[in-house]
């Protein structure tokens, strides 16, 4: 079968489609013929060389998946051959066949596409975990979100107000971005160089902000801080930056100000809390499948056009939500 293969750290020169064995599911497990596969940062920090995210080299990426089953492995119970699934494989997913916990994967309805779905397991269910869990949102709160123009921002642009958000506000790393983030569903956004915590509290009519939803590390914390309402919650899901991180405030200042600095790992919640991604898996997919939410992507038509991609993200150019098909 054909897959993507990272022979190391670098860039798209150091990807390339191999042939490889079709694996065959342990227990506990499932074989998936992948129809589509969503395309993450995850996967660009990894190939940068990141700590933490390979274990070994050459490295074969892709963590969520949309297709049918192919093959159970012993002890799986609730999935059959055939099966039109989402899932979340420990990496291999952009490849005709990935391997995933049959706990993390999820029959499609009928309603949803399995193109829309490759989007889910890592795209729409994180932001709503990121919302709803660690941001633990409530219906009113304003939302900041930094890179609005992503995949998960574009993901957060529909959630939000389908949970019955205020004010949604975004940054942006290129002021070519500005627009499509807008059309997405922000209700303002700003390019980050030039954002500060006045303009974003005017954005909001002059309050501070209930959520942040920030996947740089710690380059915009200090803003964040600045651009908090009082018993904000601020949510840190990366590195996107690639930098080092800095200290965390002191405490006074969070005491004082009644905020909450949370960490965030979709990697992390897939190893020691899978049951929680499930649910959230299955959750975006009945929205999907209700009429209630809809999420676009952009399509790449073949595995050869993902290091491309990669190479946009990475360089902050991307936009929207990526996947790829690879079979059917």
């Amino acid at each position: 079968m054909r897959a993507l293969l990272m022979t190391e750290p670098g860039d798209a020169r150091r990807s390339r489609i191999v042939d490889v064995e079709v694996p065959r599911p342990g227990a506990g497990e499932v074989a998936i013929d992948v129809a589509y596969a969503g395309l993450n940062f995850m996967d660009v920090m990894a190939r940068r060389g990141d700590p933490g995210y390979v274990r070994s080299w050459p490295y074969r990426p892709g963590l969520e998946v949309a297709g049918t089953v192919r093959e159970v492995g012993a002890d799986v119970v609730g999935l059959a051959v055939g099966d039109r699934v989402a899932a979340v494989p420990d990496g291999g997913g952009l490849a005709e066949v990935a391997i995933a916990r049959a706990g993390l994967t999820m029959t499609v309805p009928a309603e949803v596409t399995l193109r829309t779905a490759a989007a889910v397991p890592l795209g729409l269910a994180t932001a709503m975990l990121l919302l709803a869990e660690a941001g633990r949102f409530a219906p009113g709160d304003s939302v900041l979100v930094h890179s609005a123009s992503g995949g998960i921002g574009s993901a957060l642009a529909q959630l939000v107000p389908l949970l019955g958000g205020g004010r949604l506000i975004g940054t942006v790393g290129r002021a070519e971005k500005v627009e499509a983030a807008r059309k997405s569903g922000y209700d303002e956004v700003f390019v980050r160089d030039e954002a500060d915590a006045d303009a974003i509290r005017a954005a909001n009519e002059g309050h501070g902000v209930d959520v942040i939803l920030d996947p740089l590390g710690t380059s915009a914390l200090a803003l964040d801080l600045d651009a908090a309402a009082t018993g904000a919650r601020i949510v840190l899901f990366g590195n996107a930056s690639g930098g080092a991180l800095d200290p965390m405030p002191a405490a006074g200042r969070l005491i004082g100000g009644n905020i909450t600095v949370t960490g965030f790992s979709h990697r992390g919640l897939v190893a020691g809390a899978p049951r929680r991604v499930a649910r959230a898996i299955r959750g975006t997919l009945d929205l999907l499948a209700g009429g209630r939410l809809d999420f676009p992507v952009t399509e790449l038509s073949s595995l050869a056009e993902v290091p491309a991609a990669h190479d946009l993200l990475a360089a902050g150019r991307g936009a929207g939500k990526y996947v790829v098909r690879v079979t059917g």
